[in-house]
């Protein structure tokens, strides 16, 4: 049996902070032995849409074979949403988490990210890309007013999780370990739960 593959992408501004569940996540699925790719994107306050997809898909091209799993956060959700609409068959992955989308207005209203402001949700590209698809985002998150992405994300049929009072799912949310996302690397029939 060949081994599950993870790659972990990173959003905005972010540098991989130890504090950052994403960063636990990946110390801890290493330390059981899986294989896992986490790279840091080029310039993170100023990211450039095109740069970060041509390594996006230099990553997918080493995850290799077995079970691939993509793990998103923030930016990272419409990166992915752009790249799946690019990617071939011999790219695409087995499942693919995508935690706290940022809202394309509020993207829009940020210069140094607005070119993927035109990267809205879209349920046809996100199946193209992935066999399963699952989102995850609080009600209060501040880069998606008025209730959160869930219930958009749901509207597209695509199988989501609310995480009340979340936030942005990131450090100053409270956010480093996240016991639940660990275990949904695991089994995906998990579900997503706060921490």
């Amino acid at each position: 049996m060949t081994a599950r593959r993870f790659l972990v992408l990173h959003g905005w501004q972010n540098r991989r902070p130890r504090r950052h569940w994403q960063w636990q996540l990946v110390e801890s699925l290493r330390a059981a032995g899986e294989h896992v790719l986490y790279p840091q994107f080029p310039e993170p306050d100023r990211p450039v849409l095109s740069t970060w997809t041509e390594l996006l898909r230099a990553e997918l091209a080493q995850l290799g074979s077995g079970e691939r799993v993509v793990v998103a956060h923030s930016l990272a959700v419409p990166l992915w949403q752009h790249a799946s609409s690019l990617l071939t068959p011999e790219e695409h992955v087995d499942r693919v988490l995508l935690v706290a989308p940022p809202a394309p207005e509020v993207l829009a209203g940020h210069p140094e990210v607005a070119e993927f402001a035109a990267l809205s949700p879209d349920a046809a590209v996100l199946a193209r890309a992935a066999r399963t698809v699952r989102q995850a985002a609080a009600d209060d998150d501040p880069y998606w007013p008025d209730g959160g992405a869930v219930p958009v994300y749901r509207a597209l049929g695509v199988d989501a999780d609310l995480l009340p009072g979340a936030g942005h799912l990131d450090p100053e949310a409270g956010y480093g370990r996240w016991p639940a996302v660990e275990a949904w690397c695991r089994d995906p029939q998990t579900r997503l739960t706060p921490r």
